[in-house]
């Protein structure tokens, strides 16, 4: 095990092998790295361990940079184990270069059904043993997708939990992929709104911008298309603290004098391709949707939910708004078929990406009968209309979660961990303890 040293902070690196499929634990097995994190100085103290379950899907643990960020409070009380969950990271990764290595699309599909929460949990019990063995409990910190995950270890393994803490991630328990997409839409059009009374000038910038893409081919440096439903998509920045902000430096820097005309600067395209790429998260858009099959809520295929949901939102169509004098709206966490089409790092994945999309009878995530009878103490940062996870089910699995806490908050966005230097965790520490 390498072992680094940081501003304030020791590293340990380790690898676990698991099972492919739990169900089969004779067959392949896949490899998952985890970052043991724990304060200079106490290696060698008795601390409880605290996992952290990454945002996402698809999403490698944060890589630390000293004792910053919410590890600061976390290093107080905790050994912090940071999960590259499978597939990401420096676990066996699944992305357009590998995956073909497991065969046709149908191959590939197959091997990403087992990549859900279901599979991270039963990953997470079999490190858990393996680190701290059979009888000994740790906590969990889920953020967002991590919630999701902590949602379904309550449901199917409390047996491994001291206690659990959730950051803008309790989801609907009987919410299938079009129920969450109905209801984010109205979300994401208020997010939009707020931006444009905020900046106002924005309208016409990104009417400005939406026009000359629908009337030019216009290539991204990495060889991406940006289309007007792609530079739509970056509305996905609304929902973090400062992204509005960072979404009007973008617009305003748009355009240099071209030769006959102005055209989208280098600055831009660049800037714009870090935030569509998926080459560092190729599972977010792969498996997105997956997230949200449940046999007993919706046994059919997701099939692009939130492609067939948009269309019920007509103010999000860009001809429709470029053809009048309404604002264009962006979108928020959507993925569309679209994507696998103009994002380089997508396009041969998308015959895998068709075939987990029309996937039928996904099984259940949570169970309800075991949440209301939950013992382990949970405690749950929900952020005032987060639009990427619906307030009203969040309240809702909160109250079908037997002795959950809950903080409802406004005063963060959904980065509120990220960004809240450690006051996010700390209350939720504290509630957790029965502090507050």
């Amino acid at each position: 095990m390498a072992v680094h040293r940081q501003p304030g902070t020791v590293l340990t690196d380790h690898t676990f092998a698991v099972p492919l499929d739990h169900d089969a634990p004779g067959g392949e097995r896949i490899e998952i790295y985890a970052r043991e994190v724990v304060a200079a100085g106490r290696e060698d103290d008795e601390l409880p361990w605290l996992l952290y379950l990454q945002g996402g899907p698809g999403g490698r643990s944060p890589r630390p940079l000293g004792r910053d960020g919410w590890l600061r409070r976390a290093l107080d009380d905790y050994r912090v184990l940071l999960l590259d969950q499978r597939g990401t990271g420096r676990s066996t990764p699944a992305s357009r270069q590998t995956l073909p290595e497991r065969g046709d699309a149908a191959a590939q599909a197959r091997y990403l059904s087992h990549f859900r929460a279901d599979s991270i949990v039963r990953d997470c019990e079999v490190i858990r043993r393996e680190l701290l063995g059979e009888e000994e409990r740790w906590s969990v910190l889920g953020q967002s997708f991590g919630g999701f995950c902590a949602i379904t270890y309550l449901s199917c393994a409390p047996q491994g939990l001291r206690e659990v803490l959730i950051t803008g991630g309790l989801p609907g328990l009987r919410s299938c992929a079009e129920d969450v997409y109905r209801a984010a839409f109205p979300r994401i059009e208020r997010k939009n709104l707020g931006h444009y009374d905020r900046y106002p000038g924005d309208v016409d910038g990104v009417r400005d911008i939406v026009r000359h893409l629908h009337d030019t081919d216009v290539l991204l440096p990495g060889g991406g298309r940006l289309t007007p439903e792609a530079f739509q998509s970056l509305g996905i920045m609304l929902g973090s603290g400062n992204g509005s902000h960072t979404l009007h430096y973008l617009v305003e820097d748009a355009f240099v004098p071209g030769i006959s005309r102005p055209e989208l600067s280098d600055s831009f395209l660049s800037e714009v391709q870090g935030h569509l790429s998926f080459a560092g998260n190729p599972l977010y858009a792969v498996l997105h949707e997956s997230i949200y099959g449940q046999l007993s809520v919706s046994p059919g295929a997701t099939d692009w939910a939130a492609e067939r949901v948009r269309q019920e939102f007509p103010q999000f169509n860009a001809d429709r708004a470029l053809a009048g004098e309404e604002p264009v709206l962006l979108t928020g966490e959507t993925i569309h078929p679209w994507m696998f089409a103009t994002d380089p790092a997508l396009a041969p994945l998308r015959e895998t990406a068709e075939l987990l999309a029309q996937r039928e009878q996904w099984t259940d995530l949570y169970d309800p009968a075991q949440l209301a009878r939950n013992e382990v103490p949970v405690a749950a940062a929900i952020y005032h209309d987060d639009m990427y996870v619906d307030t009203a089910d969040s309240i809702a699995t909160a109250r079908a979660v037997r002795g959950l806490r809950t903080w409802v908050t406004d005063e963060y966005e959904h980065d509120g961990l990220r960004v809240s230097g450690g006051q996010v965790l700390d209350r939720l520490v504290r509630m957790v303890r029965g502090e507050l």
